[in-house]
């Protein structure tokens, strides 16, 4: 799976996939999961690089004293909005909000999809950000779902 940025900002950013074939309804239903579970962790602040204690920890976790108020000193980092994942022919696409989450949330997404991509549905390319000129996007935001 090729990962590629465009234009990128975190408020209004568009998340594109191209893929070997046409997507079958198995499939989209995979990268729906996908998505919907990225975005709800990102929704309740799943994504704060400010209070990564145990990856700084280490290996050894034995024994570790976690601090259970180091999150709330950090600034929250909480995702927005999400759209509907759409398709056209062998293209999809999804529209982020991505708030305060930090960027340690793209690298989770990138690292799910290049799983999924490998076992589920091939993802020949993953483009974060920008628009693709043969598939306009809104002019606003109005006609996105909340969830």
């Amino acid at each position: 799976m090729n990962v590629l940025f465009r234009e990128f900002n975190p408020f209004d950013v568009w998340i594109w996939l191209e893929f070997s074939t046409v997507p079958s309804d198995a499939e989209k239903l995979y990268l729906q999961e996908a998505f919907d579970a990225w975005y709800y962790l990102g929704k309740l602040g799943g994504f704060n690089a400010e209070n990564l204690q145990v990856q700084e920890e280490g290996l050894d976790l034995s024994y570790m004293t976690y601090d259970d108020r180091q999150g709330d000193r950090s600034l929250m980092a909480l995702m927005h909005n999400m759209g509907d994942l759409e398709y056209q022919g062998n293209w999809g696409r999804c529209w982020f909000d991505l708030g305060t989450s930090d960027a340690l949330a793209l690298d989770v997404l990138i690292n799910a999809l290049q799983q999924l991509s490998q076992e589920y549905v091939a993802i020949e390319t993953l483009i974060m950000g920008g628009v693709n000129a043969d598939w306009p996007v809104p002019e606003t935001q109005d006609t996105f779902v909340q969830y």
